[in-house]
């Protein structure tokens, strides 16, 4: 049975490139062929990690400095077995502040830079560009959200904050895409075309062959019909 010209003309093609910001966002949430996610999700989790590393360190060591000292200065009247013993205790002392407060710092550090990639990335991803004004708009959002809960003035001075944060990061970013070359949504935009293009270049030959195939196989069928119609003609 010969198929209808057509009527498999869009099997196979590959997806159309996103339109709009809403396809663009879901997009940083969705894995490829490979199973990875998009470069600029990895770096959110990325740049979360690092943030709760430093956030850490930043709050743990003054605090361990500072355990230590606070131990040493009122253990004066206190017997140890020996100097060691009065070393290990005034370690664990700081070290017991380290973990503390080192994690207090560690998830604020880390969920703010968390809520600050997702909003900055978000917004270029939607806008498909990317401009301080994302990065201004994300810390605005940012800082706004961690200080609402002091009302009415904390949350205009968590807006100011977040702003002066997000604009010179983003400036210290576009400075560090202005040598790269390319933005991320840059690249990523044009990795998406050129590959768009591979495969549709791709379907488009293997249409093409199919059509070819298919005409030969119409052709060959239609042979012995002819072949029988002169013969009954010869009669």
């Amino acid at each position: 049975m010969a198929e209808l010209p057509g009527a498999q003309a869009d099997f196979g093609r590959p997806a159309p490139l996103p339109q709009t910001g809403w396809e663009r966002l879901s997009e940083l949430w969705r894995r490829d062929e490979q199973q990875q996610f998009p470069e600029e999700t990895v770096n959110i989790a990325k740049s979360a990690f690092t943030a709760g590393v430093v956030g850490w360190l930043y709050g743990g060591l003054p605090a361990f400095v500072s355990a230590r000292k606070a131990f040493i200065e009122s253990s004066h009247g206190e017997i140890f077995q020996n100097r060691a013993d009065a070393v290990q205790s005034a370690h664990r002392a700081g070290l017991r502040s380290f973990i503390r407060y080192g994690w207090r710092w560690s998830w604020r550090v880390a969920a703010f830079a968390t809520v600050f990639n997702v909003v900055s990335t978000g917004l270029s991803a939607y806008r498909d560009k990317t401009t301080i004004s994302n990065f201004a708009a994300a810390g605005a959002f940012t800082g706004a959200l961690f200080r609402m809960h002091l009302g009415l003035q904390g949350l205009v001075g968590g807006i100011v904050f977040g702003t002066a944060f997000g604009v010179p990061a983003g400036g210290l970013l576009m400075a560090m895409y202005g040598l790269a070359g390319e933005t991320l949504q840059e690249k990523r935009s044009r990795e998406r075309r050129e590959l768009y293009e591979q495969r549709l270049a791709e379907w488009q030959s293997r249409l093409s062959m199919t059509e070819i195939l298919g005409q030969t196989e119409s052709n060959a069928q239609g042979r012995p019909e002819m072949e029988r119609a002169r013969e009954l003609k010869s009669y």
